[in-house]
């Protein structure tokens, strides 16, 4: 049987969350975040799998986090301007 999961991603220095719904898998999110936190993004990633406890997105709370749309979105523009800085200085 094939379960799946929410993909939530929380960052640390704004303390929001979102619950990301993204058609992405398990590897393309992970790898995602893994990028974002090598260029030192401080985000960590969240699976929580399918069930009657979190069967709606809106079901999902972190105590002290506030939900943020398009926290996702954020991130991955925050991690393109860093990666387009870092290949700038590269420039011959």
């Amino acid at each position: 049987m094939i379960s799946k999961s929410w993909f939530v991603i929380k960052d640390e220095n704004t303390r929001t969350f979102e619950v990301v719904t993204q058609s992405l898998s398990e590897n393309a999110f992970s790898n995602k975040v893994v990028a974002m936190q090598r260029e030192g993004l401080n985000i960590t990633p969240v699976l929580l799998p399918v069930s009657n406890r979190h069967a709606s997105k809106e079901h999902i709370s972190f105590t002290g986090y506030t939900r943020e749309e398009g926290l996702f979105n954020r991130l991955l523009q925050q991690h393109a301007k860093l990666m387009q800085q870092k290949f700038g200085e590269w420039e011959e």
